[in-house]
């Protein structure tokens, strides 16, 4: 890229995580045992400035109404050696440091909670992100103080 076109070249660092910039649309949906199920429309979207780092936005709503359910943001700080950093901060007020791996040709981050910070009940959250066929799909699993670690959320997304 020369830059001309007001494209910034994507740093070194997260280059192998590229495939995932843009904004990724589609449904979901959220279970556990403490709730009802329910299905959500997502939209999240993966964003650069030039520095070593991705910023993150996500945003669900209700499929009937479009009625505003959840949002969160934050920073994914890919490493060299394919480990990753990510802080997410929840409107629930809830917020998420997490610790994980890359693999850019697999397609695949995988994260798992090193602080779960804020919140009362929620212990740990993982989650995984996965390209497949040009699908973005993640699973979030959770544990409470009640309930050992099991899915929480499933979605697949779609680029825009």
């Amino acid at each position: 890229m020369d830059g001309s076109s007001g494209d910034r070249a994507v740093h070194p660092a997260i280059a192998p995580l590229a495939y995932l910039l843009g904004t990724w649309r589609g449904e979901g949906e959220g279970g556990f045992p403490t709730i009802h199920s329910f299905k959500y429309g997502e939209q999240l979207t993966f964003s650069h400035s030039g520095k070593p780092v991705i910023a993150y936005t996500q945003k669900t709503w209700k499929l009937g109404s479009g009625e505003p359910m959840h949002a969160e943001s934050g920073y994914w700080r890919p490493k060299l050696d394919g480990s990753i950093d990510v802080v997410i901060a929840q409107s629930t007020g809830l917020v998420e440091v997490q610790k994980g791996t890359f693999d850019a040709e697999r397609k695949i981050v995988k994260l798992q909670s090193e602080l779960v910070g804020n919140a009362s009940k929620v212990k740990e959250i993982t989650r995984v992100f996965e390209v497949i066929n040009g699908e973005l799909s993640y699973v979030v699993q959770m544990a409470t103080n009640l309930v050992t670690l099991q899915p929480h959320l499933k979605a697949i997304l779609n680029k825009l």
